[in-house]
């Protein structure tokens, strides 16, 4: 079976420098290698090749064989390391905490450590006979969540 190591040192180096990360990399236990990438300014087809053509440059097809894919994470997948939260700021998010509660908001805040989603919904406020717009902060750490997708709205 082809090293997972391995294959992580040959993304680095190519990545090294840039803005590129690295979000996933599995390999079955059939060779199936699949590589996501994100960058803070997006991912490019070009660079999912250059990262492709350094693992492929690399392992011999003749010693292992394997197959390869190399992509981005996609819109309709979870956020799942720190800098997708960073590079996301500013978007409307929906999480999923592992106590079961469910936040939708505007990503405002996000580091090494968790993140911050902001709320903005009418509530009738003591002392008022109408409803008022109420902004809440919602701050989590990453491991009171069990998923954040970004809501991709078409306005």
């Amino acid at each position: 079976m082809i090293s997972t190591e391995r294959v992580k040192e040959l993304i680095d180096e190519r990545i090294a420098g840039t803005e590129l990360f690295l979000v996933e990399l599995r390999i079955s236990a059939a060779n199936h290698i699949a590589v996501e990438i994100d960058g803070m300014q997006g991912v490019s087809v070009q660079d999912c090749l250059s990262v492709s053509r350094q693992i492929e440059g690399n392992l011999d097809r003749e010693i292992e064989d394997y197959s390869l894919e190399v992509s981005s994470p996609g819109l309709d997948k979870p956020l799942r390391m720190p800098k997708q939260y960073i590079k996301n700021l500013g978007r409307k998010v929906k999480v999923m905490a592992l106590d079961g509660r469910e936040v939708e908001g505007e990503l405002v805040n996000a580091d090494d450590l968790g993140f911050e989603v902001s709320t903005t919904e009418k509530k009738k406020v003591e002392g008022s006979n109408k409803k008022v717009l109420v902004t809440e902060s919602h701050p989590f750490t990453y491991d009171q969540i069990k998923s954040t997708h970004i809501i991709i709205s078409f306005k």
